[in-house]
């Protein structure tokens, strides 16, 4: 009788349904990272309301996705080792909040991830050359860490891009410390699109990249043509399950998207409806999800405080006629009071 009812509710309920999949899809990856994930629900939610929650209230913003309290508190220890996150404690409480470091990477992050692409391109390449004398390890782990962040190998020993600036790329090299020492920086122009185009297609994988966006927009689609289709708000806790995924899935590809220009892309780019369904996505659940997170997460101090303005000009801004949208239902107002 009971798998009867979910299934009546799965037909009758197609936002339910696509949540599911979404979650039962990050379950079943291997292995689980619950320390990305709670990555991606600091950089997203809590960093732009106050950027601190309690233990207990990050748990529960958890528990939705299938992560145990055991993973949590296995997951921000070790975060905070890494030097990501920083605690304190108020008697048996403890709040976890971005260190230093963490706040300098995930500002970075923030800008290319809810940010608009390049609107030109000057045609100037970034170049680093590696430290030819640089032991193997430090090297492998150094180029591991820059085609993370979006850069391409055009040789063993030199990495370009062709949208950060060489301020920029020393910021960055900065904040990886020691193994990114030596490196020099430089700025180059070919003067010639064929070879421009030469160095995208030997850089990047684009084929690659683009099965990852394709991925990325089948499996939310769904999401948004159920949102189309109902006449309601998303239930607050749904809404922010899928937004937390739609930024946690869209950041792992994105960052690693060296935003070449039209030019130097393949016709009928897949990265731009990537974009446009998240952009779209973010803004019809970000007033929703607000009001799980406003019920669920915690300070030492009580409730976070009011998303701030850079979270409400995310992806060029919330449509007006969205903001307000979400609803705290009577149920969620009625979660802890007290921080936890």
């Amino acid at each position: 009788m009971r798998s009867a009812r979910r299934s009546a509710t799965s037909m009758s309920d197609p936002l339910a349904a696509a949540t599911r999949t979404l979650v039962r899809r990050f379950r079943a990856q291997r292995p689980l990272r619950g320390g990305s994930l709670i990555i991606t629900i600091f950089g997203d939610a809590i960093a732009p309301r106050g950027g601190a929650v309690t233990l207990g209230g990050l748990i529960r913003l958890a528990r939705p996705f299938g992560l145990t309290e055991r993973l949590v508190r296995t997951s921000v220890a070790r975060l905070a080792q890494e030097g990501w996150l920083e605690s304190r404690r108020n008697g048996r409480l403890s709040e976890y909040r971005l260190a230093p470091g963490g706040r300098e990477r995930f500002a970075e992050a923030t800008r290319r991830i809810y940010g608009p692409n390049p609107a030109r391109w000057d045609g100037q390449w970034t170049l680093l050359l590696l430290p030819p004398d640089a032991p193997a390890a430090r090297r492998d782990r150094l180029r591991r860490e820059l085609l993370w962040l979006g850069f391409g190998q055009v040789s063993p020993g030199v990495l370009i891009h062709p949208s950060r600036t060489p301020a920029e790329t020393r910021g960055l090299l900065s904040q990886l410390g020691a193994i990114a020492r030596d490196v020099t920086v430089l700025s180059a122009s070919s003067g010639d699109p064929s070879e421009d185009s030469r160095l995208a297609h030997g850089g990047w994988d684009l084929a690659d990249l683009g099965r990852r966006y394709r991925r990325f927009v089948d499996g939310f689609l769904p999401v948004r043509d159920a949102l189309a289709a109902s006449q309601n708000d998303p239930p607050c806790e749904t809404a922010f399950v899928i937004r937390t995924l739609l930024v946690h899935e869209y950041r792992k590809i994105h960052l690693r998207d060296p935003l070449l220009p039209a030019g130097l892309l393949p016709a009928n780019w897949i990265g731009n409806t990537a974009y446009e369904l998240c952009r779209d996505l973010y803004g019809r659940l970000f007033h929703a999800a607000e009001a799980h997170l406003t019920a669920e997460a915690q300070t030492l101090e009580g409730p976070p405080p009011p998303a701030s303005s850079e979270a409400l000009s995310r992806f060029g801004g919330i449509p007006e006629a969205m903001r307000g949208s979400g609803h705290v239902t009577t149920s969620s107002r009625a979660a802890r009071r007290t921080p936890a």
